[in-house]
């Protein structure tokens, strides 16, 4: 927990509900909050935005297609009631489709703005374009300074000497929880944080572990 008189470091995620990766990300980054002096603040990115006119596999694309759904309702609930609303409606959405399994559609996104207190009415931004401008916006602002190589989830936050950067990842399986969390965090700091250093990767051998 961050100290009384600290003031926390402000650290941005930008996320696509559909993405489990990035779900894993986020669970991670909200125990860090528990150990780290840090506040996590969510905005969204779209996986359809970013593979727009690309050559995907078809069962990807059109995985895309319906991809437009959920970031629709995300920023018509920012649109509305301000961005902080968007902490509790990913996680609405997120619990929905990772962990309850259930199919993308008017009747999850309803729910899911139930859930986080917001009208669920907004549903119907699913299949409306008029904020899909702000979307972009969002998008860009995320994706901007990582390049457009990666998805989500994209992380921004302050450096070791205070500078703002920004990086793809980590991609991570469970999630750690407690100072387990905090001490991936201050690694992720310490390599993001040295210039010119772009990647550190290994194969992936097991998928989203849900817990």
């Amino acid at each position: 927990m961050t100290p009384v008189g600290e003031t926390p470091s402000s650290v941005g995620m930008w996320f696509d509900p559909i993405c489990p990766w990035a779900w894993m990300t986020s669970r991670w980054l909200l125990e860090v909050e528990q150990v780290r002096p840090v506040r996590v603040d969510f905005h969204v990115m779209s996986l359809s935005v970013l593979n727009q006119g690309r050559d995907v596999p078809e069962q990807y694309q059109r995985l895309m297609e319906r991809g437009w759904g959920p970031v629709r309702v995300c920023i018509a609930a920012a649109r509305k009631y301000g961005d902080h609303v968007l902490r509790d409606l990913y996680t609405a959405l997120g619990t929905r489709i990772h962990l309850g399994k259930q199919e993308l559609g008017p009747e999850l996104y309803a729910a899911a703005l139930t859930d986080a207190g917001l009208d669920p009415a907004l549903a119907a931004a699913a299949d409306e374009t008029v904020h899909d401008d702000l979307l972009v916006e969002s998008h860009n602002a995320g994706m901007k300074p990582v390049g457009t190589d990666v998805g989500t989830p994209v992380i921004h936050t302050d450096g070791p000497d205070g500078e703002r950067i920004a990086f793809f990842g980590p991609v991570v399986t469970p999630a750690p929880k407690g100072e387990a969390a905090g001490r991936l965090w201050d690694g992720v700091l310490l390599v993001a944080g040295i210039p010119g250093f772009y990647e550190l990767k290994r194969s992936r051998e097991l998928g989203p572990i849900f817990d």
